[in-house]
Parts: C-alpha cells; sequence; structure tokens
C-alpha cells in the first residue's frame, strides 16, 4: 500500500508541476513577503545534529499555489540507501513538534535519494481545529502510542512547517541517530526525526509565506 499510493501521488503531482512550470526562493528566515511559489530547504533535525548523525542529508521543496489546493515538491538527498521515511506538515519544528498531520511516505534509492509530490493546503491557510470533543476511531492501540479515544477540543491552530522522520526506530539506529520510537508514522512506531525546516522561526515556518 505505501508504495501504490506514493506512485499514484507522484504521478497526479507531477501533472500539476508541469502545467505550473518554476519556483522561487524564498529569501530566508524571518523574510515576510507573500508569493504563491516558493523553494526552500530542509535541514537536519535537532536530534541528528545532537546525535552526530545524517552528515550532509538536505532537502529542497518547492510549493506552487493553484489556487484551491498547493502542490509541493520534495526531493532529499544525502540520506541513508533504501530506506522509509515519513513526511508530515508540523506546527514547530523540533520538540514538542505540536500538532501534526501526515501527508505520505518517501523512499530512498541506492544513491540516497528520495522525492515525492504532495497535493493539499500547504499556504498561509493550513490549520488544524477541533471545534469540540468527539469520539475518535481507534484503529491502532498499541503501546507506546495508541490512537486516542477523543480529541480534545481547541482552536484554530496554525501549522507552517515541516519534517521527515524515519519510518523505523531499527532504521534510524543503522544511521547512527537514536533508537528512539516514536508515533509519526501510520501504525505509530516510527524512528526519530531525519530533517525538518528548523532553519525557519518556530513561528515563521515557510508555509506562512504561500497566499
Amino acid at each position: 500500500m505505501r508504495r501504490l499510493s506514493k506512485r499514484i501521488s507522484a504521478v497526479a503531482g507531477a501533472a500539476f508541476l508541469a502545467a505550473a512550470g518554476g519556483a522561487i526562493g524564498i529569501a530566508g528566515p524571518g523574510a515576510d513577503a507573500a508569493v504563491t511559489q516558493a523553494s526552500f530547504h530542509m535541514v537536519r533535525s535537532g536530534v541528528a545534529v545532537s546525535a552526530g548523525c545524517l552528515n550532509g542529508a538536505n532537502a529542497t521543496v518547492t510549493i506552487r499555489s493553484q489556487g484551491p489546493v498547493e502542490v509541493m515538491r520534495v526531493s532529499a538527498d544525502h540520506l541513508p540507501r533504501n530506506t522509509d521515511f515519513d513526511f508530515f506538515v508540523i506546527q514547530v519544528p523540533d520538540t514538542p513538534f505540536g500538532i501534526s498531520w501526515y501527508q505520505g511516505d518517501l523512499e530512498s534509492n541506492r544513491a540516497g535519494h528520495a522525492s515525492g509530490t504532495f497535493i493539499g493546503r500547504f499556504s498561509v491557510e493550513t490549520f488544524a481545529v477541533a471545534p469540540d470533543v468527539a469520539p475518535a476511531p481507534r484503529v491502532f492501540s498499541n503501546p507506546p502510542f495508541p490512537d486516542a479515544a477523543q480529541n480534545p477540543a481547541f482552536n484554530p491552530v496554525q501549522m507552517y512547517h515541516l519534517g521527515l522522520w524515519f519510518n523505523s526506530p531499527r532504521d534510524a539506529a543503522a544511521a547512527g541517530c537514536p533508537a528512539t520510537v516514536t508515533p509519526f508514522n501510520g501504525e505509530h512506531h516510527a524512528g526519530v526525526q531525519a530533517l525538518s525546516t528548523r532553519n525557519f522561526p518556530a513561528q515563521a515556518g515557510p508555509l506562512r509565506q504561500i497566499h
């Protein structure tokens, strides 16, 4: 299922990008000009830097607004070879991450390159909201991160950062990173964060600049 959904997403996204053309760069942390297209970088996560792992790993992200949606393409290099990763939109780039929205999967090839295309709302309007408490399906109930039986109520929360996680704690350990288990994959048994947009301020992630 991971491989099939990834191929479908990539084909659909490539068609959008072919029509959209290129992207312009975001100037860097603190830039505040609103744009409809942008290109920026993801860097090694805080945990990767602290552990001294994933040296040289990085990603380039391009986003182009299509009006009702954005098309986002991620191209990562110098990752561990033949390894699965999970991609999220997140509230803040480093722990505790805040509200996090699962986008899909990336898989590196034998050269350590991985790419993916995603279509959704990746702009100043990217947010989550829970007007009130409601029951939630408990599909994955195994520890250490079982599904919640209900959500907490919260006002709209804007989410402007991106993060990439190892799909497996074992893969993270093989790459010299901590083998900590995190909830950042479909079954809530992922590894640590590999890349993020922590090169942007916590309250001004790059998606905030897309209008």
